[in-house]
């Protein structure tokens, strides 16, 4: 539905509700327009006239159903109304979609002032239907997580399904994956995924916790410096753990040592004194200002490491050959499952293999 839609349905979809529970309550409500506003399924398309005619159709929805939530709400009115649940689906969705100005008026909310995805509805009929966009993919509804094997020699199996709202990001389901696996005793040897679903710390806990091999393409370095192959990227830098420092490619020291705390995610920044930058012949390309000082910020010791191996081992034709177990898995048709997978299962009856090739 469109949110023009999902506005009228709303209405109806109360209203069918209350007729049901009681019609002589909602008898004395009805307007003459509204038979033709809601006597069928609100489907409206593109609507002439541009941005005001479509903010003209959303306000006649919202005084309709405000005017009915008001009634259900009031101190007359039978408490079982305020309990029926496509009248706490209107309120919840007038919650979302409309809002009330300086002079008490009621308007319909603009995109940028919309709550998150995942915190509204797209359908009144399946508030768990939500919507997103992935690439060039748009939908709402729901995202789907399929994990099979994929041995060459043995028949390829579905071993766990996933389901979540749309907005849920891939890489927040490999934990519970992994987990789900392991107590069935189907936990994979080694697990390949795409991007989405492995990070450094994934790689270390799937390790450490199942003893599963993530197999995956780790992001590359995104900063500045890196994606415009100019001055020094991250990877040029030396890391001094033990002396808590990082060393410029030009041999200079950082003089600060920070831990930050970024999305859930601990970071050690690097600060680099302006007296070293300054002077440096490279200071334009390398720093983010022509008078600033660089930092780097660079995962704790293990994290790290393990992404610069990663980094590394995927530009070798071993790690593309190990990979392309998982090539063509996707297709144009079943892009919203998010495939997981690859993974062979290990139980006692089949025993776990070393890579996903064997």
């Amino acid at each position: 539905m469109s949110r023009l839609e999902l506005a009228g349905e709303s209405v109806r979809a109360a209203l069918e509700e209350i007729t049901e529970a009681d019609p002589d309550w909602l008898v004395p409500l009805i307007e003459p327009e509204w038979a033709k506003r809601y006597g069928r399924k609100v489907e409206i398309g593109n609507v002439a006239g541009g941005t005001a005619a479509v903010r003209e159709r959303a306000d006649e929805f919202g005084w309709d159903g405000q005017k009915l939530l008001t009634a259900v709400w009031a101190a007359d009115a039978p408490d079982r109304l305020r309990m029926l649940r496509q009248v706490e689906i209107l309120r919840r969705v007038w919650t979302h979609q409309y809002f009330w100005d300086r002079e008490r008026q009621l308007r319909w909310r603009e995109g940028a002032a919309l709550p998150p995805a995942s915190l509204r509805f797209d359908s009144p009929y399946d508030t768990d239907a939500h919507y997103c966009v992935k690439r060039d993919v748009h939908w709402s509804g729901y995202r789907g997580h399929v994990t099979e094997s994929c041995d060459q020699d043995l028949p390829h199996v579905v071993t766990h399904v996933a389901t979540t709202i749309a907005p849920v990001q891939d890489g927040q389901l490999t934990e519970k994956i992994h987990d789900d696996l392991a107590t069935r005793r189907l936990a994979p040897a080694e697990h390949a995924v795409d991007t989405a679903y492995l990070s450094p710390t994934q790689i270390e806990r799937a390790q450490r916790m199942h003893g599963i091999t993530l197999l995956g393409p780790v992001l590359a370095d995104n900063s500045r410096q890196a994606e415009a192959d100019s001055g020094f990227g991250k990877t040029t830098f030396a890391i001094d753990w033990g002396n808590e420092q990082a060393i410029c490619p030009r041999g200079a020291t950082s003089v600060s040592w920070t831990e930050l705390h970024i999305s859930g995610h601990t970071y050690l920044q690097a600060r680099f004194a302006e007296r070293d930058c300054r002077p440096c012949l490279d200071r334009a390309r390398c720093t983010s200002s022509a008078t600033g000082s660089r930092s780097v910020a660079v995962l704790p010791q293990a994290l790290h490491e393990i992404q610069m191996r990663n980094r590394l081992d995927q530009q070798s034709e071993q790690w593309q050959r190990r990979y392309a177990i998982r090539a063509g898995i996707e297709s144009p048709s079943r892009r919203m499952y998010e495939r997981t997978a690859c993974a062979e299962p290990a139980i006692e009856a089949w025993p776990a293999p070393t890579s996903s090739m064997s």
